[in-house]
């Protein structure tokens, strides 16, 4: 994991979101090197997840080439260039299996602090 993904991680982690997983694609996509994923029990968390998401990172100099979903909170997908990160409200999250569409079994890492 590099440090831009450890940097998310933490973020989403220190406002309580469920189940992240880190996906690496490098060697199977050319639309990132990771992605991270992760579930918000409920819309008004999904949207708070990516908006503490964007401050955290614009306070890096780290800002999304876009985003999509933020005004529903079902799914907002974010792409930071290397890594796409992707918040689920869990319902979502369940219906289309995201992470184990991209996994291979040995890409995919349960985040833990």
């Amino acid at each position: 994991m590099n440090d831009k993904v450890k940097l998310i991680c933490k973020t989403l982690s220190d406002k309580k979101a469920v189940d992240i997983k880190v996906v690496q694609v490098k060697e199977i996509s050319s639309l990132a090197d990771y992605f991270v994923i992760c579930s918000g029990k409920n819309a008004p968390q999904v949207k708070a997840l990516y908006d503490n998401l964007d401050e955290t990172l614009s306070k890096q100099g780290i800002e999304p080439r876009r985003q999509e979903g933020s005004s529903e909170g079902k799914w907002i997908a974010i792409d930071y260039g290397d890594v796409l990160v992707h918040i689920f409200h869990s319902d979502t999250r369940e219906f289309y299996q995201l992470d184990k569409l991209w996994s291979n079994g040995m890409n995919v890492v349960d985040y833990k602090e």
